[in-house]
């Protein structure tokens, strides 16, 4: 695998709010955090751009909403914000793709000449995947470094329920075996950007 020395690393939602258990339920993949830590260090160390993306949730009682602690950084990204040498930026969004937020990523992107995204954050089939698809789809080359993310157990439609596990592999296979972004570990994403 290659990355490029302009890639940038799309660190979603990676927000104090995701840790309120009761209103979420219980996560998987606990080793993500140091995965995304790892992730905006190298990119920090090795000069390329680093997008850091909030979810200002507008649903009324969500843990993500403006104005509610809940809404910040967790604290291992907010240390980081401002330290690397390379390009960053914020990008907030009200809906689940980045690419749906405020500055538009896209004309960021687009300026800047890049055109491949490492995506790492929360939660892995909602808002990474669903920047995922649309990064895919707009023509990127999109690496989802997937030990990097996690999420929680969902229930669906005729009381189906699927574990955070289940939906993180589901997810995975869908982008991966759709052709929408390289489903990989944050292990080959360090050893190709190092």
């Amino acid at each position: 695998m290659d990355i490029a020395q302009n890639a940038a690393l799309v660190v979603v939602d990676v927000q104090q709010g995701f840790e309120e258990v009761g209103f979420w339920g219980t996560r998987n993949n606990p080793a993500a955090d140091d995965n995304i830590a790892a992730l905006i260090d190298v990119w920090q160390s090795t000069g390329r751009p680093v997008v850091f993306v909030r979810h200002d949730s507008v649903r009324p009682g969500s843990p993500l909403r403006a104005g509610h602690g809940g809404n910040g950084f967790k604290e291992y990204v907010e240390q980081r914000r401002g330290k690397g040498s390379g390009a960053e930026l914020l990008v907030t969004k009200t809906v689940n793709s980045a690419f749906l937020g405020t500055p538009d990523l896209g004309a960021w992107l687009r300026e800047a000449g890049i055109s491949q995204l490492v995506l790492a954050g929360i939660q892995t089939n909602m808002c990474v995947e669903t920047t995922a698809r649309m990064g895919g789809n707009l023509g990127y080359e999109v690496v989802v470094a997937f030990d990097a993310t996690y999420t929680f157990g969902l229930e669906g439609p005729f009381g189906w329920r699927q574990s955070a596990d289940e939906l993180a592999r589901a997810s995975a296979v869908s982008l991966h075996g759709g052709g929408f972004a390289a489903v990989v570990t944050t292990r080959e994403v360090l050893s190709a950007a190092e």
